[in-house]
C-alpha cells in the first residue's frame, strides 16, 4: 500500500530505529560533555588561565544544552495528535535556538573574563600539565562532533547536527587556546592569556548567532532551496506526457519530517478516479525519496485552452498547439506556464 498523507502515525512505534539512533548519540554526547567539563574546570583551577575558564564556560553550555537536546528528541519524535496535526518537529528548532542563544550569554562573560586579564596579567602555574589535559580534550571532542554531526545526517535529526556543530566549535575553541597558552608558556608574554580568551569570545560569538539565525529560519517555515531542488529534478525525472504543469511548490521542514504541496495541472478530460491515481502515484515517488519522512498535499487542476501549448499529451481531443516546458526553475513558480 503507498504512503499517504498521515503516513507518520502508520510508523511501527514510538521508539523506531532513528529514534533510538539519535537517543544513543546524545546520551553518549552528554556523559563525555561531563567528564570533559569536569576536567576543564580541573585545568583552569590549576593554571588559573583565563583562556581555559573560557573553554570551562562553553563545556557547560554544552552539558545544558545536551539535556535541552535529549528532551527534543523525544518530544519531535511523538507522532501527530489532535492538537498538534503537523507533529512535535517544530520542537527541534526551539532547541537549536536555545543552544545558540546560551552561546551568546557564554561570549559576554568570556569577553569579561578576558578583557579583566589583558589590563591585568596574573602568572600562569602548572601550565604544562593544563597544556596536556586541554589536548586529550580536545580530542575527545573532535571524535564526538564528528560522530554526532554523521548521526544528525543520517537520521535527520537539526538537534543532533546543532550540537555537532556547536561541540565542533569547542573544539576549535580549545585548539585557539591551546595555541596561545603554548605561546604563554615559551614567551612568558602572559598578557597572550586575556587576549586568547577574547578571541575564543568573538568566535563562540559567530556560531551562537548563526545558531539562533539557523533556528529563526525554520520557525519561519523559510524555504529550503536545497530541497526545491530535489523535488523539481524528481518530478522533471518521472514527467509524464500528461502532467501537463506542476506550479505553486512549497516546502517546509517541522524536525526531520518535510511537508510538500503544490499543484498539478491535469487534461480536463480524465475522470476524478484517474486524477486521483495520479496523484498518488506523484505522492509515493516523493515521499519513498524522503523515506516517508514526507507529507505530501497535491492540488489538481483541470487544463484550459491556453495551456496546450505546453501540453504533451499529443492524443488529447482537446488540444490546440504543441510546446514543452520542462524548466525546472518553473516548477516553484505561483503561477501557471502560459
Amino acid at each position: 500500500m503507498p504512503p499517504t498523507l498521515g503516513n507518520r502515525s502508520n510508523k511501527p512505534g514510538y521508539w523506531t530505529k532513528p529514534l533510538k539512533k539519535r537517543l544513543v548519540a546524545i546520551t553518549i554526547s552528554l556523559f563525555i560533555g561531563i567528564v570533559i567539563m569536569a576536567a576543564k574546570f580541573y585545568t583552569y583551577h590549576l593554571t588559573l588561565s583565563s583562556a581555559v575558564l573560557s573553554d570551562a564556560l562553553e563545556s557547560i553550555i554544552n552539558v545544558v544544552a545536551s539535556l535541552f537536546a535529549m528532551g527534543s528528541i523525544l518530544l519531535s519524535a511523538k507522532p501527530p495528535d489532535e492538537e498538534h496535526p503537523y507533529g512535535h518537529g517544530k520542537i527541534e528548532f526551539f532547541s537549536a535556538g536555545f543552544e545558540g542563544a546560551l552561546i551568546v550569554l557564554a561570549a559576554i562573560g568570556i569577553f569579561k573574563s578576558g578583557i579583566d586579564s589583558f589590563i591585568e596579567p596574573r602568572a600562569l602555574p602548572n601550565l604544562g600539565i593544563g597544556l596536556l589535559v586541554l589536548m586529550c580534550a580536545a580530542a575527545l571532542n573532535l571524535f564526538l562532533a564528528i560522530g554526532l554531526i554523521r548521526t544528525g545526517k543520517q537520521t535527520g535529526s537539526i538537534v543532533l547536527d546543532a550540537d555537532g556543530k556547536h561541540i565542533l566549535s569547542d573544539v576549535y575553541t580549545s585548539l585557539g587556546v591551546l595555541l596561545g597558552l603554548v605561546l604563554v608558556y615559551w614567551t612568558n608574554w602572559l598578557w597572550l592569556d586575556g587576549l586568547v580568551a577574547c578571541l575564543v569570545g568573538l568566535n563562540i560569538l559567530f556560531i551562537g548567532f548563526k545558531l539562533v539565525r539557523e533556528s529563526y529560519t525554520g520557525l519561519m517555515d523559510t524555504s529550503d532551496p536545497e530541497i526545491v531542488d530535489q523535488i523539481t529534478n524528481l518530478i522533471l525525472t518521472h514527467k509524464k506526457d500528461f502532467w501537463i504543469d506542476i506550479h505553486k511548490l512549497r516546502t517546509w521542514r517541522s524536525g526531520n519530517h518535510i511537508h510538500v504541496d503544490f499543484h498539478l495541472v491535469l487534461p480536463a478530460n480524465f475522470s476524478l478516479e484517474r486524477a486521483h491515481m495520479e496523484v498518488r502515484e506523484l505522492e509515493t515517488i516523493l515521499i519513498t525519496h524522503f523515506n516517508r519522512n514526507a507529507s505530501v498535499l497535491i492540488h489538481t487542476d483541470p487544463c484550459s485552452k491556453p495551456e496546450c501549448p505546453i501540453c504533451e499529451n499529443y492524443d488529447c481531443t482537446l488540444r490546440d498547439g504543441v510546446d514543452t516546458i520542462d524548466d525546472k526553475d518553473d516548477i516553484p513558480s505561483n503561477s501557471t506556464h502560459i
